[in-house]
Parts: C-alpha cells; sequence; structure tokens
C-alpha cells in the first residue's frame, strides 16, 4: 500500500483507429466550457446525433443538452449542413465516403457527481453530458483524447477507462468497447491527492480533489481496503481470507474511486470498475485522529454502498436494463432490490470489515428503521410502486413526498432485514447465499424478481411469494419487531423528539422556524400548518391564572416553553399574514431504539 502519487506508465492497450472519437479539452475555465472536437470514422448520409437525457444510476429525465451550443459539423476542410431535430438531437447531411468532424461547446458548472464541472481547479465529467451519441454505432470502439493545456499546469487524471497513449499525468488517448463502456467511466481532472491498495490481488486507485492537508489519507486507503476485501469475499470466497487468487473472480481488472471533497454535500454514483463520490471535507479522516466520527461512518457507508453496486445493479441489473436507452426513462419496479438490499448490506458490510461495532451497527438500523415509520407515504405506496416512480417522485421530492411515497432505498434495506432475519430463524440459508445464488444463475447479468423467488424456493425450500408480496407489492407493515427480537435484539421504545410528535420537519432559519413538510395525521396538519409557514412564537395556556406568549427562533424553544403541557398556539407568519393556531399535542409518541444484549462480538447479526 502506498500513497504516493501515481505514475501512470505510457500503455498501448489496443491499436486501431476507433469509430467514434472525442478530443475534450479546455476552452475557458472561468467561463465553465469544455470544447469538445469529436470525429465519425464512417458517417451516414443523413447522420443522426444525440445527447443522453439521462445517466444510469441516477433516475431523473436531467435534460444533458441544454448545456450543449455552437454546434457545427465539416467534411474535409467544408460546412456540413446540421439541423436540430428535437431537444437532445441533431441531424447532418453527409458525404458517406469522408469523416465528418462535429466541435460543441459544453456549459460544465454542476459540482453534482452526475454530469460535469470546470473550475479553475478541477474538471470533472461523465461522457453523458459530454459526448453525443452516434446512432447505429453505439456498439462500434470509441475513443477519448485528453488535452492537458497550458492553463492545467500539475493536473492529473484518473478514470476507469482502458488507456492507449498517455502521458505520465494520465493525459491522452483511452479506448472504449462501445459508447455504453465510454458512458460507465467518468473522468476527474486536476491536482487531486492520489493513492494505491490491492484488494484480492485486484489494483485500486483512490483519487480526492479537494483534500485538506489534515487528511489522513493512509487511514482512507486502509479502510477502503479492507471494504473492498470483504465485500470481493463476499461475492466470490465467502468465508475466506482476502488472497491474489480471487482476481480472476472479480468482474474488473482494476477499480477507482474519485472523491470530491467540499464544504456540504454528500452523494454518489456507481460505475462498472469506478464511482464518482462527493462529501464534506470535515468528514475525512485526520492526522493525528484515530476517532470515527459519525461522518466519517457515513463516508464509509457511501464508499461501501457504491462499491457493492459493483455486482449489485452495474451487472447483476434489472432486465428492463440489459440495454439502456439513453434517450428517455427506462421504467423498472426493482429498484427496491438493486438500491434497498445495497443499502442493506452497505452498513452490515462496514461491521464485517471491522470498521464499526455492533453498538454503531443497531444505531444505523435503528435509523433506518424510524425514516421509514415516520413517512406516512408507507402506507400510501408500496416499494415497488415507488421504485417505478423513481422518475417523477424521488429525485423531485417536495413539500408533500413523504405523504405520498417512500424511499426504495430505505424500505427496501428493510425487506432485505426482513428477508435475512427469516432465513435465519428457519435455519436453512441467509441472504448471503441467495444473493451469490442469484449472481450464478443469472451469470452477473439481468434478473428478474422471478428469479429471485426460483434462487429463494432452491435455497430455502419453500416458496416466498407470499412474503414478497406483502413486504414489496402491498403496504402492509414489516414484521420487524418479532424478527429483531427473535433473532436476540433488544427492541426498545423511547419518546419521540418534538418534530415528529408534531408531525412536521423544519430547520431553524432567520431567527425563525421554517415548516418544510407537514405530515399527514400529525398535530400539525389539524392544527393547520402549512409547508412555508414561518412559526414565530407560542402562545401557552393560563398557568397560575396567567397566559403567556413567547418569541421562538428554533424547535428546541417550543419543548422548553412546553414542559408537560399538551395544548398551545402557534403564532405563524403565512404570506405575510399573522395567525394563532391551536395546536394539540398527542398523548404519546414512540421511537424504536435498538440494542444488543451483552454477548460476545460478532453473535448479532451473523457477522
Amino acid at each position: 500500500m502506498t500513497t504516493s502519487r501515481v505514475r501512470p506508465s505510457q500503455t498501448s492497450l489496443h491499436s486501431g483507429q476507433a469509430a467514434v472519437h472525442y478530443r475534450v479539452e479546455v476552452l475557458s475555465h472561468s467561463a465553465h466550457l469544455w470544447q469538445v472536437t469529436m470525429t465519425i470514422a464512417a458517417p451516414a448520409s443523413s447522420q443522426s446525433l444525440r445527447l443522453p437525457v439521462w445517466i444510469p444510476g441516477s433516475y431523473l429525465v436531467r435534460e444533458f443538452s441544454r448545456h450543449v451550443h455552437s454546434l457545427q459539423c465539416s467534411q474535409d476542410g467544408r460546412a456540413a449542413l446540421v439541423s436540430q431535430s428535437d431537444k437532445a438531437g441533431w441531424l447532418v447531411a453527409c458525404d458517406s465516403t469522408l469523416p465528418l468532424e462535429v466541435r460543441y461547446q459544453v456549459y460544465a458548472f454542476d459540482n453534482s457527481v452526475r454530469t460535469a464541472c470546470l473550475t479553475d481547479v478541477r474538471g470533472f465529467f461523465n461522457a453523458t453530458s459530454v459526448c453525443l451519441m452516434v446512432q447505429d454505432q453505439a456498439d462500434r470502439s470509441h475513443s477519448l483524447e485528453l488535452v492537458l493545456g497550458p492553463s492545467m499546469k500539475g493536473w492529473q487524471v484518473a478514470t476507469g477507462l482502458t488507456p492507449q497513449r498517455i502521458d505520465a499525468a494520465g493525459f491522452g488517448r483511452y479506448l472504449a468497447a462501445d459508447y455504453d463502456e465510454l458512458a460507465d467511466c467518468p473522468v476527474e481532472m486536476g491536482r487531486f491527492w492520489s493513492g494505491e491498495f490491492i484488494a484480492c490481488g485486484v489494483p485500486h486507485r483512490f483519487v480526492v480533489a479537494g483534500a485538506l492537508p489534515s487528511m489522513d489519507g493512509e487511514r482512507l486507503l486502509r479502510d477502503a481496503q479492507k471494504i473492498c476485501e470483504t465485500q470481493i469475499c463476499f461475492w466470490h470466497a465467502p468465508g475466506a481470507a482476502p488472497a491474489k487468487g480471487l482476481a480472476k473472480r472479480v468482474p474488473f481488472a482494476r477499480y477507482v474511486f474519485m472523491l470530491h471533497a467540499v464544504d456540504e454535500s454528500y452523494g454518489g454514483l456507481e460505475h462498472r470498475n469506478s464511482t464518482a463520490l462527493i462529501a464534506n471535507r470535515r468528514d475525512l479522516p485526520r492526522l493525528g485522529d484515530a476517532k470515527t466520527s459519525e461522518g466519517y461512518t457515513t463516508l464509509l457507508g457511501l464508499i461501501s454502498h457504491e462499491y457493492f453496486h459493483t455486482w449489485n445493479v452495474k451487472r447483476l441489473r434489472p432486465a428492463a436494463f440489459a440495454r439502456y436507452d439513453y434517450t428517455q426513462e427506462n421504467y423498472t419496479d426493482l429498484l427496491w432490490f438493486f438500491e434497498g438490499f445495497t443499502s442493506y448490506y452497505d452498513d452490515l458490510l462496514l461491521r464485517r470489515a471491522g470498521l464499526i461495532d455492533d453498538a454503531t451497527y443497531v444505531k444505523l438500523l435503528g435509523k433506518t428503521i424510524n425514516q421509514v415509520a415516520q413517512t406516512p407515504g408507507r402506507l400510501v405506496q408500496s416499494v415497488a410502486q415507488a421504485s417505478f416512480d423513481a422518475w417523477i417522485k424521488y429525485y423531485r421530492p417536495d413539500e408533500n413526498t413523504p405523504n405520498l411515497t417512500v424511499s426504495y432505498y430505505s424500505k427496501g434495506a428493510l425487506v432485505a432485514l426482513c428477508l435475512d432475519l427469516k432465513l435465519r430463524a428457519e435455519g436453512k440459508t441467509t441472504l448471503d447465499a441467495v444473493m451469490r445464488g442469484l449472481w450464478t444463475r443469472c451469470a452477473g447479468g439481468p434478473m428478474s424478481q422471478e428469479d429471485l423467488l426460483a434462487v429463494l424456493r432452491e435455497l430455502s425450500g419453500r416458496p416466498w411469494t407470499g412474503e414478497i408480496q406483502a413486504w414489496v407489492h402491498s403496504t402492509r407493515e414489516l414484521p420487524l419487531k418479532v424478527l429483531l427480537i427473535g433473532q436476540g435484539l433488544d427492541v426498545l421504545e423511547e419518546p419521540a423528539a418534538l418534530a415528529q410528535r408534531l408531525g412536521l420537519r423544519s430547520e431553524d432559519a432567520g431567527g425563525a422556524v421554517k415548516i418544510k413538510m407537514v405530515l399527514s395525521g400529525g398535530a400539525a396538519q389539524a392544527a393547520g400548518l402549512m409547508a412555508g409557514d414561518e412559526w414565530l412564537g407560542v402562545g401557552l395556556a393560563a398557568g397560575r391564572g396567567i397566559a403567556s406568549e413567547w418569541r421562538i427562533s428554533k424547535l428546541d424553544d417550543v419543548a422548553l416553553l412546553l414542559g408537560e403541557q399538551k395544548r398551545f398556539s402557534a403564532l405563524v407568519s403565512r404570506d405575510k399574514r399573522l395567525l394563532r393556531l391551536p395546536v394539540v399535542l398527542p398523548a404519546k409518541a414512540w421511537t424504536w431504539r435498538l440494542a444488543c444484549p451483552k454477548r460476545d462480538e460478532g453473535q448479532w447479526p451473523a457477522v
């Protein structure tokens, strides 16, 4: 293991000209513009070009083409006639005997993992935001040339693409077998921190853009290595110690983590042999600090989640995703499995890797249980329907979202928990074995719910149609409590926080409490509170004959003022009108707290 800068040597893994070639260079850092020159070796006489409208793994039509402009086409130095066919498509009249050159610019100022960004210190892009698709040539070879400009002194490149001719910093030409591979290999550029490790014989690279001098890179590499080795063994060698011989079974030859450290953000997007991550700088491990902060645990969970996706969704994926259609929504009702089961295993595998203890693990599990329990939408929409509706609901949340839908991440994780605990209680198999059985049955390729049911029956000796129907396709409550207690966990009830008792979600801002969401069936809704209200004060009933009104600046002030009172008035500002709304708190409201009984480490949950 080393934290030295990675200096890739020049390689030539493939030869010959690609059918489609892209040259990407910086046009302007301050204007956030990439210049793209695209060459099609053998165009059609009427050549159609398109830019994807979405990126796999993020289920929302994002209209990337809105950032493309100044598109011009030429052949042999002469302009070719080009017309726009729709919001993301162009038609070019060509001489099919000559190569076609297409030049255009892409505005890139989105700091997320999904699109493209260019600043004075960093460049990042996914091909789905930058590289036009050539109709009828998506299955042919594509090459990408990254140009080191004079304004990029000291910059390096990180990507999962196969290098063809690159310099020591990584600039030069890369190859992809087809457009799908190109689209699945984001590119990171800049003066980033870089380190390497080997996991089960497979080389891994970890780069961090925006890292502070206080970051403990050695620890980050060491912990990421544990995660990767644990997951490789999970899929390919259960119960075995990490060994170099496993490399032949792993479905990738190398892997790249690309983490962008910022002041305030969080997320990740999985790819076939890499992942793009974004996280808070303060959550990175720090030199001289051996403690594991809550933020660093969250970051490790993100790393674990995206790495698990390398198997579960990038290869073992919905049959509907066997071939992506980049021009429109691709629907599936299986995100509860691909995202939810991945969410179940991300923290569980941290525990198995020894990066968190039992107490931390069950605390994280309890947090997920309470998140779902406090979402009224779980009683309105099944998790299968939530999967199908991801395109219009999950990525477009509003003030009513928790009342109408449920997260296929969180509830999907709880479905996996219930399935795992019930399988273990029956004593014939585990969810671990089911996941590996699916990998074998589907040859690491597309799968359906029928495949899951078939493997469950094969390994457990009975059908599971009833459980999947009840837990996934209906809005019935999950049998969590009985299953958790049956596996030896203590399930305790504690008084809920005031926000949960009121049935609202808020933020403290500008010296008042801003109401963001009002939950169905709660005290806040009964009182007439609405999303967007500014909660300014509280009116208390007469105590010892004296009524009083108090100004509040945060929700904690309300709990402080109420004491044991259940009735009060809320003074709110709504569109500049002042209203006094009567509020009655429910007699009881509880949250769950999970606790491990005193026992030897590793006894629960089957670590």
